[in-house]
């Protein structure tokens, strides 16, 4: 597996941190239309022993998931950056179909162990709730049909998977996060795991993939190792993370601290051959963090990539 980080805030200093603590690859965001930014990130990683395995967040696909007019541009815009990420080297691309908004949350400053910050969700305030993305940070009273979506993600993986293939690209979808059946007017459909087979039926192929986000999975419900072993063979790109609650109601949580069996989570990945990127995703606020990123600031995720260090060693052992 490979160690793999977001880097925010997008320091020297904070790549230097990644580096000392045995952190091979980082994900970044789209910087944009273009080759040259992407190239200059990744000489700026290179300087510190990294590699960039992946892009993920900022995408240009609101108005694909829409199907609206101006579907064609972004596709054409998807398609540049494949082909941009093949001729500088990075293998994954992380993208969801969530309309309207990205991942949302209800509060963002719940205690959790020690007075560290996490978020939640509450679906009874689903109306105060906030899209924790920069590309859908209002929502409009727009409606969107389950239909609609399923048609527009078919018509965007028949426009992108072949090029992805060509390009030695991966497309790896996230789910819904919540998994709801919808969500202030809008049908959500990556919210379980029978949505997760019919996309890999949709457009076979091995561009076609899973980015596996443990705690939205949790969010469903679904028992974390039998699903890595059910869906093993597409999941290419892990998001590991944990929470306490359902999909209604829900808390994040310190990685060694949710209701998932995280070892067993661990050994099921390793059964299943991954061996592909594998970060932390949404750590708690430490004490002088409380002005950053929510879910997306420096040392709770330096605390995560230990307790990974730790499970991945121990199963390998096992």
């Amino acid at each position: 597996m490979q160690l793999t980080s977001v880097v925010t805030p997008f320091t020297e200093e904070n790549l230097q941190l990644l580096s000392q603590i045995g952190v091979t690859h980082v994900t970044i965001r789209y910087p944009g239309k273009g080759q040259d930014r992407l190239e200059s990130i990744k000489k700026q990683v290179q300087l510190f022993g990294l590699k960039i395995a992946a892009i993920e967040g900022n995408l240009p696909i609101e108005n694909i998931k829409l199907g609206n007019q101006h579907f064609d541009a972004e596709i054409l815009e998807m398609k540049q950056l494949l082909q941009n990420m093949h001729r500088v080297g990075i293998p994954f691309l992380c993208y969801n179909f969530m309309a309207g908004t990205d991942w949302v949350r209800t509060k963002l400053d719940e205690r959790e162990r020690g007075g560290a910050l996490v978020t939640r969700f509450d679906v009874d305030q689903a109306e105060q709730a906030v899209s924790l993305s920069e590309t859908t940070p209002q929502q409009d009273s727009n409606t969107i049909s389950s239909e609609q979506l399923w048609n527009n993600l078919e018509r965007f993986l028949e426009e992108l998977v072949p090029v992805a293939e060509d390009c030695q690209v991966t497309l790896a979808m996230h789910p819904d996060d919540p998994p709801l059946d919808s969500f202030m007017g809008k049908a959500r459909i990556m919210n379980c795991v029978e949505s997760f087979e019919k996309l890999m039926k949709m457009v076979p192929s091995p561009a076609n993939a899973i980015c596996f986000c443990q705690g939205t999975f949790a969010e469903m419900g679904v028992d974390i190792p039998g699903t890595i072993h059910q869906l093993g063979q597409h999941i290419k790109y892990v998001h590991f993370r944990d929470i306490k609650g359902t999909r209604e109601h829900f808390v994040e949580t310190f990685h060694d601290n949710g209701a998932t069996d995280m070892y067993s989570a661990i050994k099921a990945y390793q059964q299943v051959g991954f061996t592909g990127p594998i970060r932390p995703d949404h750590v708690p606020q430490f004490v002088g963090e409380e002005a950053g990123e929510p879910g997306y600031t420096m040392l709770g995720r330096l605390h995560a990539f230990g307790y990974m260090q730790g499970l991945i060693q121990a199963a390998s052992h096992e």
